[in-house]
């Protein structure tokens, strides 16, 4: 089994927005990173949005220029999966585990038989992926929260298969990102989003019932301690990522009612309102 100072090189599969925050977190954090995608064009969007984000931390005084310049030069963006390489693999594609498997599978011929696989899922079942991938002791949950630059939480998920000692690299390389690593077991939404899902579907249930609009919602909540209310909270995740996580832990649930999801939601995802990243969602953010 490795460990962490074996860890030269992480591949990151999946070039979205937690992609691509996952592979700026890991190159400037000192490893060289490989950030693949099949899509075409989506490595070059990813090296855009890491650009744009390491410039405005650069004007920001978060880092200097220096360190901007080192971290984009330790990232390889390809499209090709046999560059996909390195000591851990992360994936952050989509959420079906027929897709995740079949890339950890891929992945595992043409990697060490001693590379680690992580999961960036935010809901569905770690075992279940890991019990589909060859040698399934080495395969594990990393599930970092969006934007992952900046968002310090990462889960640790331990599946029923699991080595302890892949368990504790992960969070050592957690932590070597800078991150605040918490072990979990591998349970329906984890920690976070289990408990988190009320925080949505009350304030959807709340609005869907008139009691208030959906800003003042969210001001009430942010007057209450909260940093973000949780209409613009699901705007900036993506109402399709939000209710995704949301039916997925209905699911494993068995349909408890209290995680059911809401047709306030259901209804912008269907027509397209996604959040920020559709200019339109509960808010309006299409430019004038």
């Amino acid at each position: 089994m490795i460990s962490l100072d074996q860890v030269h090189t992480i591949a990151v599969c999946g070039a979205g927005t937690m992609g691509a925050g996952i592979a700026q977190v890991a190159a400037g954090s000192g490893y060289n990173t490989v950030l693949f995608d099949i899509l075409p064009g989506m490595p070059d969007k990813a090296r855009a949005r890491i650009t744009q984000n390491l410039d405005t931390a650069v004007a920001k005084g978060r880092i200097t220029e220096a360190e901007r310049n080192n971290t984009l030069q330790r990232i390889r963006f390809t499209s090709q999966l046999h560059d996909c390489i390195g000591e851990v693999i992360i994936e952050a594609i989509a959420e079906q585990v027929p897709a995740k498997t079949g890339l950890f599978n891929q992945l595992a011929e043409i990697n060490h038989s001693e590379t680690i696989f992580a999961t960036n899922t935010s809901s569905l079942p770690v075992s279940r992926i890991a019990e589909k991938v060859v040698n399934p002791s080495r395969v594990a949950g990393m599930h970092f929260f969006n934007p992952a630059p900046v968002m310090k939480l990462v889960e640790v998920v331990t599946a029923r298969h699991t080595h302890p000692l892949v368990a504790t690299l992960i969070y050592e390389l957690a932590l070597s990102m800078g991150k605040t690593p918490v072990h979990v077991k591998d349970a329906p939404g984890f920690i976070v989003n289990r408990v988190a899902r009320h925080y949505y579907l009350e304030a959807l249930k709340a609005a869907e019932q008139g009691m208030a609009d959906f800003a003042t919602i969210d001001r009430l909540l942010e007057s209450a301690g909260f940093r973000m209310g949780p209409f613009a909270l699901m705007d900036l995740i993506g109402n399709d990522v939000n209710l995704a996580v949301t039916q997925s832990l209905y699911d494993a649930a068995d349909h408890a009612p209290r995680f059911a999801p809401n047709p306030l939601q259901v209804a912008r995802v269907e027509q397209g309102q996604l959040g920020r990243k559709s200019g339109q969602g509960f808010y309006n953010y299409a430019k004038s």
